[in-house]
């Protein structure tokens, strides 16, 4: 098969990068730190130096990366993918990014005769690992098209929301709904233990009913042991929060309660629990 890159190999990277291998994928792998890219070359994959020697060699590109600001210095920066890739290449960005970034580089790609798709993703490490992704794209429908064959190696449910940045609003939406939805299985687990009542069978009461949810069932066991080693860390839930609420500011959407939950995660990065799961919400409330 052709060469496929992908750059960003940490939490989630790492996982989406061992079911490509799986699916057959001739992966080109880059990563900031060494370490992740050795333990990556040692079951398969090629090892590039630069994002440059990425897009040199691949002629579609995954990125996998934390943050806006690294999205666009590995894309447009100094050694980047604009550097080395051919015309007719196709970047897919699967992390959370700025849908006003999205945008730029879509166009900046287009100028370059470059397909470029936001395609972030839900489901988590777990999500990572067994493949079981929902992707969010905004970008080209021949792009998208284009893109299926390694979005179907990688999630169960992949959507087409819309043009360029598309993908980055409804990751958004998609953090609103999370966020808030932590905040209210960690108020009613700690309500129900400060009012004397064991919240393990309330929570097993509360998933046959209609309260019933993925987050009460998955980071309602986390809050009742207190485990929370990360699967996603409470500082990027910020970051993402942060993202909907500068959106929400650009075109006048009142959102209140996410950016009451979104102090919440700042004030527990403020008290060192910045790489927690998102689930330490329920710290607040002990």
């Amino acid at each position: 098969m052709e060469n496929l890159g992908l750059i960003g190999l940490g939490l989630m990277g790492k996982p989406m990068a061992r079911n490509l291998l799986k699916a057959g994928y001739a992966l080109v792998a880059h990563n900031r730190s060494r370490a992740a890219m050795d333990e990556l070359a040692a079951e398969g994959a090629r090892i590039a130096r630069s994002p440059r020697e990425v897009a040199a060699q691949c002629d579609r590109i995954i990125l996998m990366l934390p943050d806006s600001a690294a999205v666009e210095q590995v894309v447009a920066g100094a050694h980047g993918l604009f550097e080395g890739a051919r015309r007719g290449a196709l970047v897919i960005d699967m992390g959370t990014t700025h849908p006003r970034v999205a945008r730029k580089l879509a166009a900046d790609a287009d100028a370059r005769g470059i397909d470029f798709l936001d395609a972030p993703v839900s489901g988590g490490v777990a999500g990572a690992q067994n493949a079981t992704l929902s992707i969010m794209v905004g970008g080209k429908a021949a792009a998208f098209e284009r893109a299926l064959p390694v979005f179907n190696a990688l999630g169960k449910k992949i959507t087409r929301i819309g043009d360029a940045g598309a993908g980055q609003i409804a990751k958004a939406a998609n953090q609103i709904v999370v966020g808030l939805t932590i905040q209210a299985v960690a108020e009613a687990l700690a309500f129900a233990q400060k009012a004397g009542v064991d919240p393990a069978p309330v929570r097993a009461a509360l998933l046959g009913g209609f309260a019933a949810s993925r987050v009460l069932e998955v980071h309602g066991e986390r809050m009742i042991h207190n485990n929370f080693a990360a699967g996603a860390r409470v500082k990027t839930h910020h970051k993402d929060l942060q993202i909907a609420l500068e959106v929400a500011q650009d075109v006048r959407a009142r959102l209140p309660v996410t950016a009451q939950v979104d102090a919440f995660f700042a004030q527990l990065i403020a008290q060192g629990h910045a790489d927690d799961d998102h689930s330490a919400l329920y710290r607040l409330l002990e």
